[in-house]
């Protein structure tokens, strides 16, 4: 018999529920019609195949940046997804004479605001982030002074006057801090700030939290796309969790996965559905029945 731990949090995020309710409501509006999300409005996959079915067009490309893909919308209503969106995409949107529904997040808006503000002062930015996710884009795309770091060998030399540095709000904790360390060797005048938000940062340390309780195997719920939910499966490496299985839904999950298991973790992003990985714990006890 497998002992099954459901790590907490599971569900959506905030930023996550506030997108697809403003999807939703958007959908059964009297906005102008059609109704295109800017891209996945989240990075799940069966939330934007159930959005699709109400009616949402999602206009997505491989290559293209959020701006390219603004050519292809001509009329209509668009929504900007939960990941932000850059000043550049805003003025084109109202450039073309579309309605817009802002669905970002929260925090990604907040920091996004804490970015100018510094900016205006003076600061040189370094913005520690995922090369060509939409969080990241937004932030940086169309901004002199501001670099994206995804590791250290994109750190620049010799800069001069105040730096700030900052991040997208889904990255790894332990990642982030090992990178602030080594930005502070290299500018020690640097100032930091995380912006990883609450719901990252729970979840990750809940994992953390996994470390010496004897857990065979960490199942991760969640779309490959979402970034937080693929620094859950890299925080439980970190963990010494010996075997990390990430899968969308209970149809990916194989029985002999699970032989010799005796202590299965379960979590989830923050932009995975619950009943997902309510239905991969049924389908292990099934297994087991």
């Amino acid at each position: 018999m497998i002992e099954i731990i459901d790590v907490p949090v599971q569900g959506f995020c905030k930023g996550v529920a506030k997108a697809i309710d403003k999807a939703q409501e958007t959908l059964h509006s009297d906005c102008p019609k059609p109704v295109t999300v800017l891209g996945s409005l989240v990075h799940n996959a069966y939330v934007n195949d159930a959005l699709k079915k109400q009616g949402l067009e999602v206009l997505e490309a491989k290559g293209k940046n959020r701006l390219e893909l603004l050519d292809e919308i001509h009329q209509g209503t668009v929504v900007f997804t939960a990941h932000g969106v850059s000043d550049a995409v805003r003025q084109k949107a109202q450039k073309k004479g579309l309605h817009i529904v802002d669905a970002s997040c929260p925090f990604v808006l907040a920091t996004q605001k804490l970015i100018a503000r510094r900016q205006s002062e003076g600061d040189t930015i370094l913005y520690i982030g995922k090369k060509g996710h939409p969080e990241a884009e937004g932030a940086v795309y169309g901004h002199e002074g501001i670099y994206l770091i995804e590791t250290i060998e994109d750190l620049p030399e010799n800069l001069e006057g105040k730096i700030f540095v900052t991040n997208q709000t889904t990255m790894s904790v332990l990642d982030l801090e090992a990178l602030f360390e080594q930005i502070r060797q290299r500018y020690p005048q640097a100032e930091f700030c995380s912006e990883i938000c609450n719901a990252t940062r729970v979840r990750q340390k809940a994992v953390l939290d996994l470390q010496n309780q004897n857990i065979d195997l960490l199942i991760v719920v969640g779309d490959p796309q979402s970034n937080n939910t693929n620094r859950l499966a890299q925080t439980g490496k970190a963990a010494g969790i010996p075997r990390i299985l990430q899968i969308e839904s209970e149809s990916q999950l194989q029985m002999e996965e699970l032989e010799g298991v005796k202590k299965a973790a379960i979590t989830s992003g923050a932009s995975t559905p619950a009943y997902l990985k309510d239905q991969i714990i049924e389908k292990i006890k099934t297994f087991q029945s």
